[in-house]
């Protein structure tokens, strides 16, 4: 009996007690699989992670759009918590495709003997606080609801896809597709019309792989969007050896770095050199491509002139790519600064509008007006169209934790809690949701980062809070709500210091869903500055939290770590 269903006399079937456990974790990708083999086999504790698809994984278990790849360099998007794992797992690419990255995560969860604690294809349909047992109780599609003392949620920031209700939609008699719910058995692009929507990081990857095999293909572009070559290729065996080599000195750069990558943002500045070395310097770091071009300064996110400058030669490079005067302007209508959304970094997505068969349509000056049976009809004119791609991303941050159906303390929805924006202490946890912790969460670096190492640092600290608690016998620990509104206030104050709040229209804003709450969500001090913050926090006894223990003659006391 699933959860919703009826039993025989009409009433509502009652959920299956599913038995009590120390911790239920909901997610089964990096973070998940880490916050299991460190409560289960570090503290000894029983967890047990619930996980919707059939495989770990988690963001890159259902993004397997065509050109799906990693942006950070492979080599550090791993874990480093084990030298071991380090050591056996080999990259094959510079950045690693989405079935690479799968199968590493599927070596990690057997080598660490993890799917034994992982419930696949099960829904959490609901989570509730149960304040008179001091437990959770989750609730999922199987019809059954597990107890746990602690909730831990490691759902991503990018796995709730965001389907635009364009008029006509459900009219299309063709297929659609998502990028963010992609068929597992792929999509056959064979001779086909195809028109995609959206040109972010993973339109952007996607272009050049569907290009190939279209008869075809039709991007619909809402905002234009800077693009640095991926240069990517294979790892030759130097490196790997290398990077076997180094392991403690690749681990100090990533700790040390403000985004977790595994290279350091430069000290010069933009106006400390000339306009003919600038421009040296920005040509080397197109060629070596990726992320490092944005490390070449250390004031393009802080200084409008600064960042200008590497903005006027990206554009340039776009008009030096397209032959066609038109699509060039179009693709160079970037309305933003540089690296103020997330830069996507491409493997030929400029030079495949050199095609023959790859249109491009600037929705800024012809919009669409809706869905047809037959394709999409712009203010300009009617598209005929076989498959629609929406390449429009996800409602990040926020979204897959809202559709959980978290319930705390006295009633209250998180969703209730955060109707104006996420309101989180360092992340981590939220007023009113008494042993619940978010892995990543909004006011946490997360997607400003290399996410392997932000969620490193918020599985540990959550550990280590757990093992604290377990040991010292305290029931309960929750932010105050003084320490809420800090952090939160903080969060506001490191953004509006950077120039990434110009980018108006930014999923970093919740800006890409209508009727979201416009909060800057990510914490944008860096990642090494974030690092500090936690520890101090834990070092000060858990400052801002208040730890409670349950006493049989009253209901709490706080109580010191």
């Amino acid at each position: 009996m699933t959860a919703g269903s009826t039993a025989p006399n009409g009433q509502p079937a009652k959920a299956r007690d599913a038995g009590t456990l120390d911790a239920v974790i909901i997610g089964a990708g990096f973070s998940g699989m880490y916050q299991l083999h460190l409560l289960r086999d570090r503290l000894g504790l029983k967890a047990r992670v619930i996980e919707r698809g059939d495989g770990v994984g988690g963001t890159w278990y259902w993004n397997r759009y065509p050109g799906a790849r990693c942006d950070s360099e492979s080599h550090s998007y791993s874990y480093y918590f084990s030298d071991e794992l380090l050591k056996e797992w080999e990259w094959s690419e510079r950045y690693p495709q989405q079935p690479e990255i799968v199968r590493y995560l599927n070596f990690v969860a057997d080598k660490l003997d993890l799917k034994r604690d992982i419930q696949f294809e099960t829904t959490v349909t609901a989570a509730r606080y149960d304040e008179a047992a001091n437990l959770w109780r989750v609730e999922t599609d199987a019809g059954e609801t597990v107890s746990a003392k602690y909730l831990i949620t490691a759902v991503g920031c990018l796995s709730s896809a965001n389907v635009p209700d364009i008029p006509g939609r459900d009219t299309f008699k063709g297929d659609w597709y998502h990028t963010g719910q992609w068929p597992h058995e792929g999509v056959d692009f064979t001779g086909k019309r195809v028109g995609q929507i959206g040109t972010g990081s993973t339109g952007i990857q996607a272009v050049p792989v569907i290009a190939e095999t279209a008869e075809h293909l039709m991007v619909f572009q809402r905002t234009a969007n800077y693009s640095i070559p991926a240069n990517n290729h294979p790892l030759s065996a130097e490196f790997k050896k290398w990077a076997r080599e180094n392991i403690d000195e690749i681990r100090r750069t990533m700790h040390s770095s403000t985004n977790g990558h595994p290279f350091l943002i430069e000290d010069r500045k933009v106006f400390d050199v000339s306009a003919e070395e600038r421009r040296k310097i920005y040509e080397k770091a197109w060629e070596i491509g990726g992320l490092r071009f944005r490390a070449v300064f250390q004031d393009i996110l802080f200084d409008k002139a600064a960042n200008d400058t590497a903005a006027d030669f990206l554009k340039s490079k776009i008009g030096e790519i397209v032959k066609d005067p038109q699509k060039a302007r179009d693709l160079a209508a970037i309305d933003h600064p540089f690296a103020t959304k997330r830069p996507p970094i491409d493997t030929g997505y400029f030079e495949a509008f050199n095609r023959d068969n790859v249109s491009l349509v600037n929705l800024r000056e012809t919009p669409i007006v809706e869905i047809t049976e037959t394709g999409i009809r712009t203010t300009e004119r009617d598209y005929e169209l076989d498959i629609i791609v929406f390449a429009t991303g996800f409602d990040a941050m926020t979204g897959s934790l809202l559709k959980l159906g978290i319930v705390g303390r006295d009633g209250v929805s998180l969703n209730k809690a955060w109707e104006a924006g996420p309101r989180t202490y360092l992340g981590i946890q939220t007023a009113g949701f008494p042993n619940m912790f978010t892995i990543t969460g909004p006011g946490s670096p997360s997607v400003l980062c290399n996410m392997p190492v932000a969620i490193e640092q918020h599985v540990e600290w959550v550990t280590d809070c757990i093992d604290r608690m377990e040991k010292q016998g305290i029931d309960r620990i929750e932010p105050t709500e003084e320490a809420v509104a800090g952090w939160v206030d903080h969060v506001n104050e490191v953004a509006n210091a950077t120039l990434l709040p110009q980018a108006g229209h930014s999923w970093y804003l919740g800006a890409n869903v209508p009727g979201k709450p416009r909060v800057f969500m990510p914490y944008a001090g860096g990642m090494n500055r974030f690092r500090e913050i936690c520890d101090d926090v834990a070092a000060k006894g858990y400052e801002g939290f208040v730890l409670t223990r349950d006493r049989a003659d009253s209901r709490a006391d706080a109580v010191s770590a």
